[in-house]
């Protein structure tokens, strides 16, 4: 009897929890209480981390990307006009001309990149590593461009190519700490030297490449405008901005934006933590570990730091030189002088366009002045049909350059002073480049002679010269003979340019007549008309 008042109590007792459980359950399966997560608590519940466990991940405002500088968004809109429409122009003529516009593009964007980093970071020393480093990426996109160019020489479109090829260094304004518009003048004028060949070929044959040269230069002029506007005495860094190095990694690597997270129907794992902290620059990496048989020391110096610090130990730093004995010193030991060679370096041989590419092209723009040039010796070659004169400075022993051409060879003349060369017989071309007091006597040429950049500049013509182009030439005499009174001349940019020929039936008596200088414009009509100034007296 005990036995069944025992199991009475248990079966109601367990009815009471059965109960207490059935009035639980509507609580926890009702939808309601889970899809408002946070909201459907208390005010005096949980705490937030309690409520992403408990009804899923709390809501967050999306973080705002933060505004560029006006600075940048000129320069993407300069991007995003002019340079895309050259870009659409660029693909309409197609193949390589299509192929180098990408490539611009592309620079263009790495000099967005440069620009930004600027905004953020502190000025390097212009000769040390990171700001070379700094300038790589700009730098070896220019080097596409310029490439493309160089690979086809051969190509019916390599006056196109040259124009691009001479003008993207126009984005190395940066690197003119004083006058940057003077670099993207400096450019023009050199991509306009092939511009005007393009003109002259196409303009009545196809407008399309007429018009693609226009939208060329009107890069130019709108990179004017964006850099009067926000550069005009020079790029500007932040004083207070990071290292740069660091700059380039937050602009390669911009920060992840958080981003929203809905309510969840159900609990799930907490959120993942935090990324790790930046790594600095301020530091030298350390070194990597030596090989076998290294010391530490040896490997040690492939850490540029190490060797500036060693280079600032001043007159100690030579301390650790092992010295030469007396019998090992050549300048002591005629013998050794005339039985010792340097042997041969190791591996395989590299070409010339292999150490050009490995050595890099120097950030700064522009030709290096003639007066900073290492002076090489004189040269007079023919290598297949060109004839190549230079690094002359004054005639030969023997008088004047003599040159025994044919109809198939073409000239170039370059880097020389005060030399005067005698082409004898019918040459193709001849073209005159960076020279100064040269003069120039030739028999006939089949097309063109191409004076560039040379100042008091003489020649004459014997026979028959169909053209003579005159780009940046101050001060020039062309004699012309009975037979080549028919040549037309071509001047830009250029003063002081007679012209002699001879007048009369006596070929002894000639005159010499002024190439005009100033140009009137005015607009008539809705016409632009020029006509030049004459001065009377």
């Amino acid at each position: 009897m005990a036995n069944m008042n025992n199991l009475t109590t248990l079966i109601k007792r367990l009815e009471a929890a059965t109960s207490r459980l059935e009035d639980m359950v509507p609580t926890i399966s009702d939808p309601s209480s889970v899809s408002k997560g946070v909201d459907s608590l208390p005010e005096s519940g949980l705490t937030a981390p309690n409520a992403d466990i408990r009804g899923g991940p709390a809501s967050s405002p999306k973080l705002a990307p933060a505004p560029l500088p006006p600075a940048i968004d000129d320069f993407d809109a300069l991007i995003n006009g002019d340079v895309k429409t050259f870009v659409n122009m660029s693909e309409e003529i197609g193949g390589l001309v299509a192929e180098q516009s990408a490539a611009v593009l592309r620079a263009f964007a790495a000099e967005r990149k440069f620009l930004i980093v600027t905004t953020k970071a502190k000025k390097p020393d212009i000769q040390s590593p990171v700001y070379m480093e700094v300038l790589k990426e700009l730098h070896t996109t220019m080097g596409v461009v310029s490439d493309i160019r160089e690979a086809n020489r051969t190509s019916p479109l390599f006056q196109h190519l040259s124009i691009v090829s001479e003008g993207i260094s126009v984005l190395f304004w940066v690197a003119n700490e004083t006058k940057p518009v003077d670099t993207i003048t400096e450019m023009l004028i050199s991509a306009q030297y092939w511009g005007n060949r393009v003109v002259q070929q196409y303009k009545e044959k196809d407008q399309t490449h007429v018009q693609w040269i226009q939208t060329f230069y009107r890069i130019f002029k709108s990179l004017t405008a964006y850099v009067k506007q926000h550069y005009a005495s020079g790029l500007t860094w932040n004083p207070e901005g990071i290292d740069p190095l660091q700059a380039i990694q937050e602009v390669n690597n911009p920060p992840q934006q958080q981003q929203p997270s809905g309510p969840t129907s159900g609990g799930g794992p907490p959120p993942p933590p935090p990324p790790p902290p930046l790594p600095k620059f301020d530091n030298p990496l350390p070194a990597p570990p030596a090989p076998n048989g290294v010391s530490a020391a040896r490997s040690s110096t492939a850490d540029m730091g190490a060797v500036f610090d060693e280079i600032s130990q001043g007159e100690s730093v030579t301390s650790k030189l092992r010295k030469v004995d007396p019998s090992s010193q050549t300048h002591k030991n005629p013998s050794l002088r005339a039985g010792s060679s340097v042997p041969p370096p190791s591996g395989p041989a590299r070409s010339d366009s292999q150490n050009s590419r490995s050595g890099g092209r120097s950030p700064l723009p522009g030709r290096k002045p003639e007066s900073m040039r290492t002076k090489k010796p004189p040269r007079k070659e023919l290598e297949g049909n060109k004839w190549l004169v230079e690094n002359y400075d004054g005639n030969p022993p023997e008088g004047m350059l003599e040159i025994q051409a044919s109809i198939s060879h073409s000239i170039l003349i370059t880097r020389c002073a005060k030399l005067t060369i005698r082409v004898v017989g019918k040459a193709n071309a001849i073209s005159l480049d960076n020279c100064t007091q040269c003069s120039l006597v030739i028999d006939s040429l089949v097309s063109v002679v191409d004076v560039i950049r040379s100042p008091k500049f003489e020649m004459q013509v014997l026979g028959t010269l169909p053209t003579i182009m005159l780009d940046g030439v101050d001060g020039a005499q062309i004699y012309l003979g009975k037979a080549s009174l028919a040549t037309e001349v071509f001047t830009s940019k250029c003063s002081g340019v007679n012209v002699n020929f001879p007048e009369g039936e006596e070929e002894e008596e000639y005159v010499e007549r002024a190439l005009p200088e100033q140009i009137k414009s005015m607009v008539v009509d809705g016409v632009v008309v020029s006509e030049i100034v004459e001065h009377a007296g």
